[in-house]
């Protein structure tokens, strides 16, 4: 597949990319935390404004993104309890309350936990689409889970498959040590971008992520069969992406820029 990687402020680049020509957008902007996130091989970002800035910021990424969307495209905006409430109001100003689509919870159960409230083990996904009604959503490519009781099942066949995923998504958070790991802060599992790209785009699409940060967006699109644009300002980022690709997506087409 062809993919292109821009070092660059994604507010640098999106006005250049032409109207409806973008299927899906998925992204994991920062999520205003008030903190400096530093990952296991060293590379870091800021990750703090104030919010009412914070929201006037993300709002005008996210009016070029509806700009860049096709009729049929949609955007998974990924955040956290910091800042997702805000965002949630500025979406449905942006993009409608018409076309939101859903509110995914992504829950893991990873690192410490907390005596004096209930842990913090989840980040939420926002779902929008451009257009509802004309948006893409795959239900039969969607990768299916274990039924909880596939004995009540009485399809044997359907119970083996496995059902579709709510909008409560379980999956672990990419060990510190395993792997997969590429020292990025925040880097997030390819499963669950892979689910959004399997349900709402189709073969030869292309997937934009104005906030790359580890490139987990471009490995799943690249997995998938789909182009791919991943944009980050942050040259530690280009620098994690690079080593990345070099091995995960050794037969692709990178222009970098």
């Amino acid at each position: 597949m062809n993919g292109t990687v821009y070092h660059a402020n994604c507010l640098n680049v999106l006005p250049n990319i032409p109207p409806s020509t973008i299927d899906l957008v998925c992204t994991d902007p920062p999520f205003n935390t008030g903190a400096t996130k530093v990952g296991t091989g060293g590379a870091s970002y800021t990750d703090s404004m104030l919010i009412g800035s914070y929201i006037a910021w993300l709002r005008t990424v996210m009016h070029e993104v509806k700009r860049v969307l096709a009729p049929h495209g949609s955007v998974y905006l990924h955040l956290d309890w910091h800042s997702v409430h805000y965002a949630k109001v500025m979406m449905d100003d942006v993009f409608g309350q018409n076309n939101f689509l859903n509110e995914i919870i992504w829950s893991y159960d990873y690192g410490g936990r907390s005596r004096v409230r209930w842990p913090k083990k989840h980040d939420t996904i926002l779902l929008y689409t451009k257009d509802v009604g004309k948006h893409v959503f795959e239900w039969e490519s969607i990768d299916r889970i274990p039924y909880m009781a596939p004995g009540l099942q009485k399809d044997k066949a359907r119970a083996a498959r496995g059902k579709v995923p709510t909008d409560v998504w379980w999956n672990t958070v990419v060990p510190t040590s395993g792997k997969a790991r590429t020292g990025y802060p925040t880097q997030k599992p390819v499963q669950i971008y892979k689910r959004m790209i399997l349900a709402s785009s189709r073969a030869g699409s292309i997937v934009l992520d104005p906030f790359a940060g580890s490139g987990t967006t471009a490995i799943a699109s690249e997995v998938l069969g789909r182009d791919w644009i991943m944009i980050d300002e942050n040259c530690q980022a280009i620098d994690v992406m690079k080593k990345r690709f070099a091995s995960e997506i050794s037969n692709s087409n990178v222009t970098w820029k």
